[in-house]
């Protein structure tokens, strides 16, 4: 811990990306000065120079992150990048955070508690708006509710994606649906679950699907049996069913090429103004069979969101708050985390369970 300590250069890798220069913007803009680094030094170079901020290019074959304390890996689709940078970090003795919500790669980051004690560093994957929100949220209905058995979650959007996002959603679409159940992942088709869901403004159609919490909320809460879901039209839920037809050919990699393809030529993603008319719903809900609790949340658009929690999950891990081992957001920071960054209401709802459709 000694020589994390003695160094405080930290670095954002994948800076040039959407989500990783919305974090270095606002890293200059509160005063620290994080190294940016990604692949391209054609993409990572204009960006630095025009915040004044040191930069470095290189590929995940060899990591160079000599004199660095914490890496803030904001490289995504995360299952292409995170276990080499989590093996360098590890190697190094540096923390490693990202932004990620894919469940593969919370369930690898957070397997690997025992070798991130041993080597002094914390692993803390999912420091975005995937999955801080609704992963506090979680354990606060815990707190609540502490016999509680099985976790409901769900989410509902204003805004649209980046491309970032769109593309790990390309990559994930074939895959299908998966729940917890009795502690364990369960494969499900998609759009397996549809309910009516109460979110703090109205009442919306929801759909079941693979988010990052059947992860990271088993582990901050023990619950065994745990649903997420996505607002979504008829019309979304009927094209998430259909998929499960269509998931072969989804697969092929000239079909993933041509998605990925359509998305690349999008703008990177909403613009400041865009962003900052957006928001996001969140509402939970436990029962341990014969008591329900639930509650809502309400955040800033996801973007937003995820610049600010990850910011604050980095500099406080440099900071010492958090001991070596692997994490989810509420076990390292506490359940209030996400209420306490800026735009983040928590009311409370304790509305009864709604009628499932």
């Amino acid at each position: 811990m000694e020589y994390i300590a003695a160094r405080m250069a930290w670095m954002i890798y994948g800076a040039s990306g959407y989500t990783g220069e919305l974090v270095a913007r606002l890293a200059k803009a509160r005063g620290h000065a994080p190294v940016l680094a990604g692949r391209s030094a054609d993409k990572v170079r204009p960006l630095a120079g025009d915040l004044g901020l040191s930069w470095r290019a290189f590929g995940l074959d060899a990591p160079d992150i000599r004199d660095v304390a914490l890496v803030l890996n904001c490289a995504g689709p995360f299952s292409h990048t995170s276990r080499a940078m989590v093996d360098a970090c590890l190697a190094a003795r540096a923390h490693y955070l990202d932004v990620t919500g894919e469940i593969e790669v919370f369930e690898s980051v957070l397997a690997r508690d025992a070798e991130a004690r041993d080597r002094g560093a914390v692993l803390l994957p999912g420091t975005g708006f995937d999955v801080v929100p609704s992963d506090c949220l979680a354990l606060t209905l815990k707190k609540r509710l502490p016999s509680a058995t099985s976790l409901e979650l769900a989410f509902a959007t204003r805004g649209r994606a980046s491309r970032g996002t769109l593309k790990t959603m390309i990559e994930n679409l074939p895959r299908g649906g998966l729940v917890r159940r009795g502690g364990r992942l369960v494969k499900v088709p998609a759009a397996h679950l549809v309910r009516e869901i109460p979110f703090g403004d109205k009442r919306r159609l929801a759909m079941s699907i693979p988010w990052g919490d059947i992860s990271t909320a088993y582990r901050s809460t023990g619950i065994r049996d745990i649903t997420v879901y996505m607002s979504a039209s008829p019309s979304a839920i009927r094209g998430a069913r259909l998929s499960r037809y269509v998931a072969p050919i989804l697969r092929l990699g000239p079909v993933q090429g041509f998605l990925k393809a359509r998305v690349e030529a999008r703008g990177a993603g909403p613009g400041e103004a865009e962003r900052a008319r957006g928001s996001v719903q969140l509402w939970g809900q436990v029962s341990d069979g014969s008591k329900t609790v639930s509650e809502t949340m309400q955040v800033p658009d996801g973007y937003d969101f995820t610049a600010e929690a990850a910011l604050a999950c980095a500099l406080r891990v440099l900071s010492g708050a958090v001991a070596p081992g692997a994490w989810t957001p509420s076990l390292a920071f506490g359940a209030e985390f996400a209420a306490s960054l800026p735009g983040v209401r928590v009311p409370s709802c304790g509305e009864p369970a709604p009628v499932r459709v």
